[in-house]
């Protein structure tokens, strides 16, 4: 009875007190009797240790109240038992904050570091163009501007000058510009070269809106090298992708003429519709090249990009911006297929057509005719110019973008059954005169 009596008084002893009182409780003895008095319980904590969090728990009530409590039965003495730990678990003291381990955000890497700098720093000099086309509306025969296409360009100057693709902006009756603040601008076009894929426009911004590209360099690129490119893919706003420069000296087509472009880069960064136009930079932030085609059946990007090198496009761009146009030397002749060639048996470049007006035909090399019986006489076949061997029209092109206007050439020639060497001024194309 005397234990009875000493759990009885023990128990209203803890439910008067508050639970919800932040000072540390200790339980009070029990009324005098011939028993030894209940040890008092020690200080409740709470530890937890990460990361496995698995909490440690003294002794919660005293070793004569815990035997007690263990000979009982009864769904009250379950209650009480819950009741203690409860007020245990909340008048503990818990420990100080730095018991909590927990683990700090990953930090970025160096080279991740270096990625969103460069595309921080180099994003406001990339713009949005917009190609707009005059359509007349077949109810109202009102002119409307509607948008046929857009690309990606980057300023070239403090002057205004935004330089881009030509297929960018083809076809275009109207063209707007749109800077990486969003803030739009009515652009003219300076002057393009279909041949390069190249085009300049210029708007009318304050110089603080401009900021240019540093120039680089492209001659001394090399295989494996990082790359970025910053574009609008899909009309989405500045989007940056990354990869390796995956070939070099490649050649592509003019989607316009039709004339190979000698020397562009190859690479893996991804160039979506959109890209078309925007920059590709090395890991200096230096332009290095104008991302310009695909190769993919389907449109979209396989890993295969090509880019019109910088040392290209620099002296594109200066002819543009002083005269307007690009002063490029021709040979003023048409050429047969090559594949045509080939199927004669013979190597070089076949000459279709020398127009008498042109530095060909005044120089006198003989174009392919037929004869009074509809029988077919080849003309002169250009297996040589300057003492560089020509074999196909690219080798041909690739030779002439290596001259200028008045140089004069020697052209090896295969006449009938005879070789033949002659002397040509070289002239700009008739519509650049």
């Amino acid at each position: 009875m005397a234990s009875t009596s000493s759990f009885s008084h023990l128990l209203s002893s803890l439910l008067s007190k508050s639970p919800f009182s932040p000072r540390p409780r200790s339980y009070p003895s029990p009324t005098p009797s011939p028993k030894p008095s209940p040890t008092p319980l020690p200080p409740l904590s709470f530890h937890i240790t990460c990361p496995k969090f698995s909490p440690t728990l003294p002794p919660l009530l005293p070793p004569n109240l815990s035997s007690l409590l263990s000979s009982a039965s009864g769904p009250l003495f379950l209650t009480i038992a819950s009741l203690s730990l409860s007020f245990s678990l909340f008048l503990g003291e818990v420990g100080p904050a730095s018991a909590f381990v927990v683990t700090p955000s990953k930090k970025l890497q160096s080279d991740e570091l270096a990625t969103v700098k460069l595309f921080q720093v180099n994003t406001p000099s990339v713009v949005y163009i917009t190609n707009l086309a005059a359509r007349q509306d077949l109810f109202t025969l009102d002119v409307l501007e509607v948008p046929q296409g857009s690309g990606s360009g980057f300023v070239w100057d403090k002057d205004g000058h935004i330089v881009t693709n030509y297929h960018v902006i083809r076809g275009a009756s109207d063209l707007r510009v749109t800077l990486a603040d969003q803030s739009t601008f009515e652009a003219r076009v300076v002057g393009f070269d279909q041949d390069k894929d190249v085009a300049v426009l210029r708007i009318d911004a304050p110089k603080d809106k401009l900021r240019p590209l540093p120039i680089g360099i492209s001659a001394d690129l090399l295989v494996g090298q990082k790359v970025f490119a910053i574009g609008n893919p899909f009309g989405l706003d500045h989007t940056l992708t990354t990869g390796v420069i995956s070939g070099l000296r490649r050649e592509i087509s003019s989607a316009a003429t039709g004339r190979p472009i000698q020397d562009v880069i190859q690479t893996d960064a991804a160039i979506n519709p959109g890209n078309s136009g925007g920059p590709l930079l090395d890991s200096s932030g230096n332009l290095i090249g104008i991302n310009t085609a695909i190769y993919s059946p389907s449109g979209a990007s396989s890993g295969v990009g090509f880019s019109i090198p910088v040392d290209t496009v620099s002296g594109i761009v200066d002819q543009l911006v002083r005269f307007g146009k690009v002063t490029r030397p021709i040979l003023g002749i048409k050429f047969a297929p090559d594949q045509s060639v080939e199927q004669l048996g013979v190597s070089g470049v076949l000459v279709l057509d020398a127009p008498p007006n042109g530095p060909a035909g005044k120089a006198g090399l003989l174009a392919t005719k037929r004869d009074n019986y509809g029988r077919l006489i080849l003309g002169d076949i250009i297996t040589a110019i300057n003492g560089k061997k020509v074999t196909t029209g690219s080798d041909l092109y690739r030779v002439l973008d290596q001259c200028k206007v008045g140089d004069a050439v020697t052209v090896e020639v295969l006449r009938g059954d005879h070789k033949e060497k002659i002397n040509v001024v070289l002239e700009p194309k008739p519509d650049e005169s």
